[in-house]
């Protein structure tokens, strides 16, 4: 009963509080809607969502979350410091094929969203059988070192959370 009332617990706990940032007031009646919408919106989308995917490791989404914000963070500074003191012929950019041992569409996903999300880098496609993504690269003397770091400090945190 509960599970069909909330089915997904952790969207209707989002909704609230988007709700609540949007309206950016926090009233009685701010809360009720976003409670309500909570329920609501999760209740009728549940249908759409038949092969949820499953968190073996939820808690470690934390740490990952706060690793790509910290990369975000240093990347914009090291892209900034390439635009303005390299020059052109200076900068060179390079695609790098990164193998992937995820097999969850849900973790390529996120995998591929953090590598457009952090300045310098991008997903540009991924292999019709799932076996790789092709990442361009702002600026980088070494592919194999920038392969390795997608590896090491994004794929293997996903496969822990993911499978």
């Amino acid at each position: 009963m509960l599970t069909r009332l909330i089915p997904h617990p952790l969207l209707s706990l989002l909704l609230v509080f988007v709700w609540l940032g949007l309206v950016n007031k926090l009233t009685l009646g701010n809360l009720i809607l976003g409670g309500f919408f909570g329920l609501v919106i999760p209740m009728l989308t549940a249908p759409y969502w038949p092969g949820r995917p499953k968190l073996r490791k939820p808690m470690n989404v934390l740490g990952y979350v706060l690793i790509v914000l910290w990369d975000i963070v240093v990347a914009n500074v090291q892209v900034a410091l390439i635009i303005l003191f390299r020059s052109n012929p200076n900068i060179r950019s390079q695609w790098v094929v990164v193998p992937l041992e995820l097999t969850s569409a849900e973790a390529i996903t996120v995998l591929a969203g953090t590598i457009t999300m952090t300045p310098g880098t991008v997903s540009a496609t991924l292999a019709a059988d799932g076996g790789s993504i092709l990442v361009h690269c702002l600026h980088t003397d070494d592919p194999d070192a920038v392969r390795d770091e997608i590896k090491t400090r994004y794929e293997r945190r996903l496969k822990e959370i993911f499978q």
